[in-house]
């Protein structure tokens, strides 16, 4: 397929009031060679392979769509755990808000603050990762991000972390415009859990770089806000070292526009990485896509895709999952399933699964289905006095609960289960 022709004045209109901040020559550079990758691509079209389900205008037009403030009556989420929280607000660090950010095992600072230094070891990984990340498909949106992120955290994890590092983002203006970059560096053997939680901004754009030394692990766990007009656009990038652990999950509730994509890469041996996620629509406004990317490039690595949404009145799903097995990357194990519950027949699910396989001996699959509620036992919960809105409900958590199965934390999952439930609640009533 030939590679469109990018338009220089769309992308012309979308940088026209981006300043890109100062710093040490490193970030500089690191920036600029981030806006001419952007230039070069061209913002994203729905004439592209990878964004033929999902229109982008939204996220690439000048100004920003308002977004209406939504009054959220839960509790904070996990607000009981021992937890180091790390607070933005409309894309502004509130130090106030925030606890101390030191911690045994870590090293956290501001993006700025570490992009002003001319020597940090930041230098390898910010904007190196989303990089690489363009080489097999186009990512402008996390290129815009590279060149032109305002905040951020900068987190280096030097040995087992005990408590998780949550990220919490507060929307406060209804015409909020937010770019965040993060960066994390997990030394060799060592181990931390982040949590993200919150809606961010009217229109988000996030970038998270993740690199994983040997026999280190990192677990990521987000929830999406509950805000009902927002849009997003966030990315992560992650490169694995030898008997590396990487787990990402993402609950994603309501939202105009949400696209999440993770870009892997397993580069060490025995290197293992899961990426899953749930996903509930409601409504012909609602669009939610989830676009992932992995790379095997190592010898006995295993990699797990897990997805799972449902949707009602009208709303639509999106999976692209494609799993490229290089030629020396030999005994993979590669597994992905993306799958959907229709309540409704207006509702859709629009699936991309994809293998790129070169080496001889791996054992990869990939499925994708999409159905409406089984009937069989929706009778036989209702045959025992089960009343069908009930029942249903019963029978949505159950589908979701092979995705929720991916958190290794009982105490996040069960926060996550709790979510779904009041979810699904709110909308019998």
């Amino acid at each position: 397929m030939a590679k469109r022709k990018p338009n220089p004045d769309v992308v012309a209109a979308r940088l026209a009031d981006l300043t890109m901040p100062e710093g040490s020559a490193w970030a500089l550079g690191a920036r600029q060679s981030a806006r001419a990758r952007l230039e070069q691509m061209g913002l994203p079209e729905r004439r592209d392979e990878y964004w033929k389900f999902t229109r982008p205008d939204t996220l690439v037009q000048a100004d920003a769509p308002t977004a209406a403030l939504f009054h959220n009556d839960e509790g904070p989420l996990w607000d009981d755990m021992d937890r180091l929280k790390v607070v933005f607000v409309d894309g502004v660090f509130d130090a106030d808000a925030s606890d101390d950010l030191s911690q045994e095992g870590l090293e956290i600072e501001r993006l700025g603050d570490a992009t002003s230094k001319d020597i940090h070891w930041a230098k390898d990984i910010y904007g190196v990762l989303e990089t690489r990340g363009q080489t097999a498909v186009d990512r402008p949106l996390a290129a815009l991000n590279t060149a032109f992120a305002t905040d951020g955290i900068v987190i280096r994890v030097t040995g087992k972390v005990s408590k998780p590092v949550n990220l919490i983002y507060l929307h406060k203006s209804e015409t909020s415009d937010v770019i965040l970059h993060h960066c994390i560096k997990i030394e060799e053997g060592a181990e931390m859990t982040l949590l993200e939680t919150g809606p961010a901004a009217a229109r988000f754009n996030k970038v998270l770089e993740v690199e994983i030394a040997d026999k280190a692990a990192f677990h990521h766990v987000r929830v999406q806000g509950r805000d009902h007009e927002r849009r997003a656009v966030t990315g992560i990038f992650t490169r694995l070292g030898t008997e590396s652990t990487f787990k990402s999950f993402t609950l994603t509730m309501n939202g105009v526009l949400t696209r999440n994509e993770c870009v892997i890469e397993l580069t060490g041996d025995d290197a293992n990485a899961t990426v899953a996620g749930a996903c509930v629509g409601d409504g012909d406004d609602f669009h939610h896509d989830d676009t992932v990317f992995i790379t095997h490039d190592a010898v006995n690595c295993e990699s797990r895709q897990v997805f799972k949404k449902v949707l009602r009145n009208g709303a639509t799903g999106v999976f692209q999952g494609k799993i490229l097995v290089k030629k020396d990357a030999q005994k993979t194990d590669g597994y992905q399933i993306s799958q959907a519950l229709l309540l409704d027949d207006d509702s859709q699910f629009l699936a991309k699964p994809e293998l790129e396989i070169y080496a001889d001996d791996v054992a990869c699959s990939h499925g994708s289905t999409t159905g409406a509620i089984d009937e069989t036992a929706l009778f036989y919960l209702q045959s025992r006095g089960v009343p069908k809105a009930e029942a249903t409900d019963l029978l949505v958590l159950a589908f979701l609960a092979e995705a929720l199965e991916e958190i290794d934390n009982e105490t996040l999952a069960e926060g996550m289960y709790e979510r779904l439930e009041g979810w699904l609640a709110r909308r019998a009533s």
